[in-house]
């Protein structure tokens, strides 16, 4: 059975999936579409990105397809509702890059509030000239307010680092998750009193139709003008122009931001602003959770296809 891997992964794939015929893309770039249908046409199995366009017209050109394992938590990208039209099964990989995001979330919450991007710059170029009462006034975590949208494993995760800074933590998600209130001390809120009473608010929800552009202008405009806004969810739930002229005007003092809204192209105008950390796109980056989503994704393929069983982590 054939099985296209469309980018280079960090794991061996191939060995691990020997009793294959692999057509792997060893690249570090999306695949075209039109490569993609190309190379998909005869394959039996599928390790795509969150990049590739996995649509209908993908699914009619490939008759062969049994299984698509996304190389993400995200599945934005799949149309899971005719791939299971199809037979097709689709997985993803949740939980293992749970601690890893939440962990990059935080550092991005600190960065922006201690201005570490930026005094770090101010170094580099040589204007680091002693000690001074003023230089680069920070904002403190302790004792302040963290918001969450979206408070699943990630959110959670999230949550769990900002105990050790005894930050209040309040939530809104589609769900109230009362053990998790109890053990993290959490409260669940509107989403008016998220926005109102957040010092710090961190996206971490999927996309749906629900949330999408959920942070416009007029939600910008009710936050705290001290406070700061952190997205490791996906970019389309924050209206990206509707940001620069929040941060433009001062509605809020600042962005850290790993997802965008029309990812890979960012909005200029947040390129000059030393308020704003841009990052891409790496918040499950560590080598040990990357890793063990390519296995998982790999095991999927010969859940599907070689022990004709259904996979741990399939969507539909």
């Amino acid at each position: 059975m054939k099985v296209l891997i469309t980018q280079k992964l960090p794991f061996d794939i191939e060995n691990y999936l020997k009793d294959f015929e692999i057509d792997y893309r060893k690249e570090h770039t999306p695949i075209p579409y039109e490569e993609l249908l190309e190379r998909v046409r005869g394959c039996d199995g599928l390790i795509c990105m969150l990049s590739d366009k996995i649509d209908k017209n993908l699914f009619d050109n490939a008759p062969n397809l049994k299984v698509v394992a996304n190389y993400a938590v995200g599945y934005n990208n799949i149309d899971v509702e005719y791939a299971t039209k199809k037979g097709v099964v689709v997985c993803n990989t949740p939980d293992v890059l749970t601690e890893t995001t939440a962990e990059l979330g935080f550092a991005l919450m600190i960065s922006l509030a201690r201005r570490v991007v930026e005094a770090d710059k101010f170094t580099r170029e040589g204007k680091f000239e002693g000690w001074t009462p003023n230089l680069f006034l920070g904002t403190d975590l302790y004792k302040k307010t963290v918001g969450i949208f979206g408070f699943g494993r990630i959110g959670q995760a999230f949550a769990r680092c900002c105990k050790g800074f005894e930050m209040e933590i309040i939530y809104h998600s589609r769900n109230q998750y009362f053990q998790s209130e109890l053990l993290l001390g959490a409260k669940y809120v509107s989403f008016e009193e998220l926005i109102t009473n957040s010092d710090f608010l961190v996206i971490a929800a999927p996309l749906n139709d629900d949330n999408y552009h959920k942070f416009d202008l007029d939600v910008f405009k009710k936050m705290k003008r001290t406070a700061f806004i952190i997205n490791i969810g996906r970019g389309p739930i924050i209206k990206e122009d509707d940001l620069v002229v929040a941060l433009e005007n001062g509605y809020i003092k600042g962005a850290g931001l790993d997802v965008y809204e029309f990812e890979p192209k960012i909005d200029e105008k947040l390129f000059d602003k030393n308020n704003v950390i841009l990052l891409p796109h790496i918040g499950s980056a560590s080598e040990e959770t990357r890793a063990k989503m390519a296995k998982m994704c790999a095991d999927a393929i010969i859940s599907v296809l070689k022990n004709k069983e259904k996979p741990k982590y399939a969507l539909n």
